[in-house]
Formats: C-alpha cells, structure tokens, sequence
C-alpha cells in the first residue's frame, strides 16, 4: 500500500476516535508506522488531511451522489434511496467527530469552508445531487408529479443526519442498513 494511503486510512481511525480538535500529526503520524515529516510531504495540514480523510474514506457518499442522477430509471426508487439512506447515515455517523471539530472552531470552520468553496464542493451538493435524483426520477414519473425535489432532498438527508446524531445519545439496536430501510418505507413517494 502507498504511504499516502496509509497515512490517510491512519488519520481515517485517528479523527473519527478523537475528532480534529483532538488529534494531532504526530498521533496520526505513529499511527501510520511514518515520521510527522512523512506527512507533511503528503499533506500541508491535518485540515487538508482530514478533508481528504472524508472524501477519500467516507462510505462512497459523495462518489454515489455524483452518480445518483444517471441510475434514475435503473432500480426501483425505494431501493436506490434506501443504499442512499444507508451510505449517508454511516457518514455521518463517523464523521461527527471530525463534523465537532470543525464546527466548534471558527479558524477551522473557515479554513474549511474556504478550502472546500475552492473546490466546488459542501454539504449543499449532497442536497443537490439528491435532488437532481428525484427530479430525473420524476420525469419518468416514478415520483409524484406534486413531489418537491429539493424539499425531499432536504427531508431525507435530515433525516439521516438526525438519526446518526441521535445514535450517539441512544445507540439504535437497528444496523444502518436496517435504519436506513424502515426510514425509506416511511416514505410516500
């Protein structure tokens, strides 16, 4: 395995165990067997490091949302939203440390928010992607015509956020996968 690879798997379990905040190079360094100088020759950063961390390591979310738009039409829409629900609510899940860490840090949040502007990318294009979805969706009439697509976008991936949120307070006795079914079934499409 490349270095650069290990060092981001090792960052993966370091900040999703302490958070941003909480983690420092040399942890995530020790971690991956390699010097703080090893990384530093991967990485400017632990913020760069941690936003490759989430899109790099992240369970194919925002992989699956860049595609989403073209498999309207290939499966059933339940189904579709179901692997959906089931992706986003892990994210989540193991982001909320890394999530913590930026948002209780407002030199953080912004490094954040500037480095991600400059690469086209947010948490608003999840909302996009789904969108676009079900609006593909919906012009082949497999969702109601009435359907609000950004609205449902909002509504699912809220929901899904609110369910990785509360695990944290009362763990769900439901794997995500399972979770991620009864919320879909919910769904009146």
């Amino acid at each position: 395995m490349a270095t650069r690879d290990v060092i981001v798997d090792a960052a993966a379990r370091v900040l999703r165990e302490r958070g941003l905040a909480n983690a420092t190079t040399k942890e995530i360094a020790r971690e991956a067997g390699f010097s703080e100088a090893t990384l530093y020759k991967h990485f400017r950063d632990k913020l760069e490091l941690m936003v490759v961390v989430l899109h790099e390591r992240g369970p194919q979310f925002i992989p699956m949302l860049q595609t989403l738009p073209q498999r309207a039409g290939t499966g059933s829409v339940r189904e579709i939203l179901t692997e959906l629900a089931t992706v986003c609510i892990t994210f989540y899940r193991d982001g909320f440390p890394m999530f913590a860490s930026i948002f209780s840090d407002p030199a953080i949040l912004k490094a954040h928010r500037d480095r991600l502007r400059t690469q086209n990318l947010g948490p608003h294009r999840a909302n996009e992607g789904l969108a676009a979805y079900l609006r593909a969706e919906q012009a082949l009439g497999r969702i109601s015509a009435e359907a609000d697509p950004e609205a449902l976008a909002g509504l699912v991936l809220g929901a899904c956020f609110q369910h990785a949120f509360i695990a944290y307070f009362a763990p769900d006795p439901l794997s995500d996968d399972q979770a991620a079914a009864a919320f879909v079934a919910q769904l009146r499409l």
